[in-house]
């Protein structure tokens, strides 16, 4: 279950890039036109590009791993990504939320051996 919630990060963060770029057009069209707050939208859209990169990252990271670390820290980059990134890159966020939860769940204990 862990390569699943590996891959399924890895989709959540790239279409989550795709939603940063669109959350920046649209405040930079905002901006544009002298629309007011478009300033929190275009930042909102640089915290949608560095959650979702971070997504990709740990969600390769957690592919392979052998602890529960790279799992978890996607979890929070999850929700750090749903509430700093806007509305369109916390659909993705929960995506990737879903793949952190697999990841974590997925990873065995390491078995220990013991002496006799």
């Amino acid at each position: 279950m862990k390569k699943a919630g590996g891959i399924i990060a890895l989709i959540a963060g790239i279409f989550g890039i795709i939603a940063a770029i669109v959350t920046m057009f649209i405040g930079g069209v905002g901006a544009a036109f002298g629309g007011e707050g478009a300033e929190t939208i275009i930042g909102l859209g640089w915290g949608g590009i560095l959650f979702s990169f971070l997504t990709i990252i740990f969600g390769a990271i957690a592919m392979n791993a052998k602890s529960k670390v790279p799992g978890i820290l996607l979890i929070i980059c999850a929700i750090a990504g749903a509430i700093l990134g806007g509305t369109f890159v916390a659909i993705f966020m929960v995506l990737a939320l879903v793949g952190g939860i697999l990841a974590v769940i997925g990873t065995k204990k390491a078995e220990t051996t013991q002496a006799s």
